[in-house]
């Protein structure tokens, strides 16, 4: 790859909104409607609104629970599949309304919204573009019909911070005319009435990580193709029959592993910015069973998944359905409790570094500016941060501490204002007089948790950044102590591990 080419693909930076997600990396996912009293993971549009009917519905529940678990936003299945609206819609009869819930006047997007509201969490909402109910699907109607919805939604409930867009479709299976979707209408209505919203998956903003079990890639670059965030790609490794949704919750990365590498990318010359989204639910299904209360994610898996995909330099949508009651099941509010006390354990023991060297800084970027973690919540732009005056095959950057502490893990940040660009680095200690590699990485982005490969007691840490695009823009660095779990690798073979 050339000067030339280089520099294209380092001009591609974040817009506000995707920086605003990522900085805020972990969400929530809550799968709930017709589906969960029905005991299925996707259903026809047939099923009567009548079974709708939760005897205990407490969504201040939901939201307490994921925000002490660590979840920044929650997004909500407003329509799945069969169409069935969580909402009280004009645009259809097939509609909360028309359930005993309250009466027929219950409006769960309402009543999450003021959840949210009241507990200072984000809102997004996911609005299946197949509808396996309306009668305008596979017709030109359908599209006005979707706008439709997505005007209700985004007017009616105050702020969304997302509109999830599946891929999903099976409607050939069904012996139906496939719709063909006007996602840039979508897109357009979106930003004309909430500008700052998020558009997921099937959208501009943030791609799928490409499965459903947790895995981030081990290199997670921000800057691919164009190509690849094509929606009819997405839709293209979208599931179409529930057989094969389940059966993407149990695979392995079914794109291509390797989709920001400088060889990668030599073959393209069209770029955007687009941060992976690793969703996965903490249940076997996306909607709530009984039958899996025995097969919740332990804390441990969580906590593996959470630092694989947030540490990794992606975005975490974790799925948890309430139950038929309406609350979130007891067994899965204790993993989440548990989940959400080990991620604050993880950086609860900053070490402070007394001493920080490196390359000749430029302007007023100094290296002692990575030790404050600081930026615009406004528009979300780093205040502060170090790079070096000149470029160079290798940058090192030297920690000394006040004293001995037993660390096992650092925490590296990009600013991605200046896209993203460190491609490899190492992480030693000197050890009486012996230099020893604690970790091997390779991106970091907007967030790497650098597990060290063993625990070790010290009061030194380099970084070698032996491999970048042009010179390095690093946020921040901090150091932290070990919290007595261990959480080294294999991250990556044994994610999945019970």
């Amino acid at each position: 790859m050339n000067k030339e080419q280089l520099n294209k693909i380092i001009e591609v930076v974040p817009s506000t909104r995707q920086k605003s997600i990522q900085r805020e990396n972990f969400n929530a996912f809550i799968h709930y409607g017709l589906n969960t009293f029905a005991g299925k993971e996707w259903s026809d549009g047939t099923l009567s609104p009548d079974i709708f009917n939760p005897s205990n519905q407490d969504v201040e529940q939901w939201v307490k629970v994921l925000k002490y678990a660590g979840a920044k936003g929650i997004i909500f299945t407003a329509k799945h599949h069969d169409g069935f609206c969580m909402w009280q819609t004009d645009t259809t009869e097939y509609s909360i309304k028309n359930s005993p819930y309250k009466e027929g006047k219950g409006d769960v997007v309402k009543e999450l919204a003021d959840a949210c509201k009241k507990y200072n969490v984000k809102l997004g909402l996911y609005l299946s573009p197949w509808d396996r109910n309306s009668k305008f699907y596979g017709t030109p109607e359908y599209d006005d019909y979707y706008c439709a919805q997505l005007t209700e939604l985004l007017t009616k409930y105050g702020e969304i911070f997302c509109i999830w867009l599946d891929g999903a479709c099976g409607a050939e299976s069904d012996g139906k005319t496939k719709q063909e979707y006007d996602f840039k209408r979508y897109y357009s209505i979106i930003r004309k009435l909430s500008p700052k919203t998020i558009i997921s998956n099937c959208g501009p903003d943030v791609r799928w990580v490409g499965n459903e079990n947790g895995t981030a890639r081990k290199s997670e670059w921000n800057v691919i193709p164009r190509l690849i965030t094509s929606e009819e790609k997405v839709m293209a490794s979208s599931q179409t029959t529930e057989k094969q949704n389940m059966k993407l919750l149990k695979e392995k990365d079914i794109l291509a592993k390797d989709i920001g590498s400088r060889d990668f990318l030599s073959k393209f010359d069209d770029f955007v910015w687009s941060p992976a989204e690793v969703d996965v639910s903490i249940r076997p299904g996306w909607f709530y069973h009984k039958s899996q209360d025995s097969k919740v994610r332990s804390v441990k898996n969580l906590m593996r998944i959470y630092v694989n995909s947030v540490g990794g330099n992606s975005l975490l949508l974790l799925n948890v359905p309430p139950d038929r009651s309406g609350r979130i099941n007891d067994v899965d509010v204790e993993r989440l409790v548990k989940l959400g006390d080990r991620i604050k354990s993880l950086y609860s023991k900053q070490i402070f570094i007394a001493k920080i060297t490196a390359p000749e800084h430029e302007g007023a970027n100094k290296i002692r500016n990575v030790l404050n973690y600081t930026y615009n919540k406004n528009n979300f732009d780093a205040t502060s941060y170090y790079t070096p005056r000149e470029e160079s095959d290798v940058y090192e950057i030297k920690l000394n501490f006040d004293k001995p502490y037993k660390v096992d893990k650092m925490r590296l940040v990009e600013n991605v204002c200046f896209s993203q660009r460190v491609e490899e680095f190492k992480i030693y200690s000197n050890v009486k007089g012996k230099k020893i590699l604690l970790y091997n990485g390779t991106t970091i982005g907007y967030n790497r948790i650098a597990i060290f490969d063993k625990r070790v007691i010290t009061d030194n840490l380099t970084i070698v950044i032996n491999k970048c695009r042009a010179k390095p823009y690093i946020e921040f660095i901090g150091v932290y102590e070990s919290d007595g779990y261990n959480l080294k690798a294999p991250l990556f073979k044994r994610l999945l591990d019970k």
